[in-house]
């Protein structure tokens, strides 16, 4: 493996760390308040960030190991169905987001389309997940309660993450500090 190589890989593991350091500390700021935490859903943030910065790989395994961690960590999110099915969606995102972006032009727009596409992809793979796991407890979910956690509930994180993460994206561009090639 040549220089270059080994730097990029080097840089992706460190800032795939500090993806999953913010994924563990970022929900905090909600103040350990579920019904703001599921709103805004902070965990996604770093999820996403990391699928732009550090490419797919990065994305899915900083996703998949974050709700898990934390819930081990802090107790928070509760392990089953919520963590479990937060694996999966948070894997989702930053896989999504990772391959939509080497997808698309390195352009703003291009940034919107892939997060949309991450987003959307992330929900999907959720609610796949949540029906799965609360059918195994004989519970049952529905579309109505699919698009209500999906989509209506998170709607203010949904507005959050396309007001942050494309200007975050952007900027980072700019320094020339992604590394998803």
């Amino acid at each position: 493996m040549n220089r270059k190589k080994l730097s990029r890989r080097i840089r992706r593991m460190t800032y795939a760390a500090l993806y999953l350091a913010i994924a563990l500390v970022l929900p905090f700021l909600t103040g350990q308040i579920p019904e703001i935490g599921s709103m805004l859903c902070p965990m996604h943030i770093p999820a996403l960030l990391c699928g732009f910065v550090c490419g797919w790989p990065y994305g899915l395994a900083v996703g998949a190991i974050a709700p898990l961690l934390r819930c081990v960590m802090f107790g928070m999110p509760k392990l089953y169905p919520t963590a479990v099915a937060m694996t999966f969606e948070l894997a989702a995102y930053g896989a999504a987001a990772g391959l939509l972006y080497r997808c698309f032009p390195q352009r703003l727009w291009g940034i919107y389309a892939s997060l949309i596409g991450a987003m959307l992809v992330g929900r999907a793979v959720w609610g796949v997940a949540e029906y799965l796991l609360l059918r195994l407890q004989g519970e049952v979910f529905t579309l109505g309660l699919f698009l209500s956690g999906a989509f209506v509930s998170a709607a203010p994180g949904i507005i959050l993450h396309l007001a942050i993460i494309p200007a975050i994206v952007a900027a980072l561009q700019r320094a020339r500090l992604t590394v998803n090639e």
